[in-house]
């Protein structure tokens, strides 16, 4: 499925898959990451060398998709130091330990700034439409009724006149039924010559 544009969803966002343990029989489940920010994580190990340095090579368009970085470094196996040497620059930064040769984790995480980005930028807070004040997107988790949830009100406009179509339906069918009666039709008369030589109707049935 692919999406042009936003999606909204009201719960978590989860991926299913079956249990690499017992995927005969069960789920595994796992929910996304999310933030305030159009935010982009990327994360890798790296070993600094003899000198104690160690430079992370990003992908070329790296740049241009992200940026406002944040930095997060942790040290494997020993006790050592770590810095950023180096900030993000021609796609790459460097990291500098105290010591040789030393594993360090890193995490770089970098906001959205492409053209999409720039253009829709995630509104944090937002008040709701005027036909959706006072109902909730989980009315129970507030105490309130069923009636009180936002699909009820994206609904009631298409209740209410499906309600006067039915009304004005039936207004019509009582003015019709009214007419018939005062005018109603012969469909059928059985015919009698008497005695007296006129002919008598017998009975007439209506249409």
């Amino acid at each position: 499925m692919s999406i042009n544009g936003n999606l909204n969803v009201s719960g978590s966002k989860n991926f299913q898959i079956d249990d690499p343990l017992d995927p005969a029989n069960r789920y595994l489940y796992h929910s996304a990451v999310e933030s305030s920010e159009m935010m982009n994580i990327y994360t890798g190990n790296a070993i600094t060398n003899e000198r104690g340095n160690a430079t992370v090579v990003l992908p070329a368009w790296f740049q241009a998709l992200n940026g406002d970085f944040r930095y997060q470094l942790t040290v494997i196996g020993q006790f050592a130091q770590a810095i950023v040497a180096s900030k993000v620059a021609n796609h790459s930064f460097r990291i500098k330990t105290d010591k040789p040769n030393v594993e360090v984790s890193w995490q770089l995480t970098g906001v959205r700034q492409d053209a999409y980005a720039k253009a829709n930028p995630l509104m944090v807070e937002q008040d709701k439409p005027t036909a959706e004040r006072g109902y909730y997107l989980h009315p129970e988790l507030f105490g309130q009724p069923e009636s009180k949830g936002i699909n009820y009100a994206h609904t009631l406009p298409f209740v209410i006149s499906n309600r006067e179509r039915k009304r004005s339906a039936r207004q019509t069918r009582v003015g019709s039924g009214k007419a018939a009666v005062a005018k109603p039709r012969l469909a059928s008369i059985r015919l009698q010559k008497s005695a007296l030589g006129r002919i008598d109707v017998l009975n007439a049935t209506p249409c």
